[in-house]
């Protein structure tokens, strides 16, 4: 009964589990992601993402106020005041007076500190601590509180990596160096691939088959075998350790698949047309702008968005042809890379980052993404 025509395969479901599975596994890490990037430092580090919305508790040690604060009240020397820099933001559930049991006590207990003193400690961090002696010092005295904070989200992240005028981490410099990069490096082998893949696809020609092959044999190249050989060859020519030298690798790089999928996917366009247009007079040149470019646009869509993906998410080609001490032409993975040694400890700051490297790919995704199953064929023949 499977075999039946317009009855449904009995691995539709395992299809469907795996598409949903395949969705989740790339939506969980994304979203974990941007919120982690509108999260303080503090609470990055106390609960995991999926926490975000609720309180958290974390332990900190306290001081209260120095001794030179003291007031005389009725013979008895007090010290008072909030334990917090932002009173009202937390709310303490133990608290404790010594390094091994900061969980000896409740708010509102009191706590006896030895030689006549005794401290007081409320929910909100309010503190009375007393004495029938002078104090002395010049400190406070610490108190260890495990404290409850309520979600906060804040957009200092972004500012610090876009547009903190110290810019420490160069991210914005870098956000435009990839997009120098990135949009020269996928133009330059649509275009060039385009007029390539017509003339192996409707245009005769001696050794177009073994153009066809080359073609073929190009793409199973490995990537690092030819870095060292074209970097010597862009030093010898002048166009090495810049965006030229970068814009010609990626288009080298690229250009074997692109022609290749293009090339089938002309081949595969209606005879009928391009005779047609043949028999009215057409060039070639005409032809091929005004009728295989538009019937071609979903293939050639969908080569944009993974030639731009790739070259936005380069590292390897960035650091071969773009060597530059200065930082001048540092793009963002290299520089998120930098910042994982030099900020290692500041997840919100590596989070903001890697969100904003991302966020680029994900809008010309989303843009571009309908192209792939559009049919422009569609009525052009009957």
């Amino acid at each position: 009964m499977d075999n039946i025509a317009g009855t449904k395969s009995g691995l539709t479901w395992a299809v469907h589990i795996s598409v949903v599975l395949l969705v989740v596994l790339w939506v969980f890490p994304t979203v974990g992601l941007l919120v982690s990037s509108f999260r303080t430092a503090d609470q990055i580090s106390t609960s995991g993402w999926w926490k975000s919305m609720l309180p958290s508790e974390q332990s900190e040690t306290l001081r209260t106020a120095a001794p030179s604060t003291q007031v005389l009240e009725n013979g008895i020397y007090v010290i008072s005041g909030n334990l917090f820099e932002r009173p009202g933001d937390f709310e303490i559930s133990v608290w404790g007076i010594k390094s091994n049991d900061i969980a000896a006590y409740q708010p509102g207990d009191t706590a006896d500190m030895g030689d006549g003193v005794s401290i007081t400690v409320q929910v909100n961090g309010d503190y009375r601590m007393v004495s029938t002696g002078e104090f002395s010092g010049r400190r406070g005295e610490r108190v260890f509180a495990t404290a409850k904070t309520p979600p906060e989200f804040t957009l200092q992240n972004y500012y610090n990596v876009l547009f903190d005028p110290a810019n420490r981490e160069g991210m914005t410099k870098a956000f435009f160096n990839t997009l120098t990069v990135t949009i020269p490096a996928t133009v330059i082998p649509i275009l060039i691939a385009a007029f390539a893949a017509y003339a192996l696809a409707w245009m005769e020609f001696p050794g177009r088959a073994l153009l066809v092959a080359a073609v073929v044999g190009l793409l199973v190249v490995p990537l690092q075998l030819a870095l060292i050989p074209l970097l010597k060859f862009h030093n010898d020519i002048g166009i090495g350790k810049g965006y030229l030298g970068t814009w010609m690798a990626h288009t080298g790089f690229g250009l074997p698949l692109a022609i290749y999928l293009l090339r089938n996917y002309m081949v595969g366009l209606p005879r009928d047309i391009i005779e047609n247009a043949r028999v009215d007079g057409a060039t070639e040149f005409q032809i091929f702008v005004k009728i295989i470019l538009p019937l071609s646009f979903p293939a050639l869509a969908s080569f944009a968005i993974f030639q731009f993906l790739w070259t936005w998410n380069d590292l390897l080609v960035a650091l071969v042809f773009l060597i530059d001490s200065t930082g001048e032409t540092t793009v963002m993975t290299k520089q998120i890379v930098e910042l994982l040694g030099t900020r290692g400890g500041n997840w919100e700051i590596l989070a903001t980052s890697a969100f904003v490297s991302i966020a680029v790919p994900l809008c010309v995704f989303f843009a571009m993404q309908r192209y792939l199953v559009r049919g422009l064929l569609a009525g052009s023949v009957k």
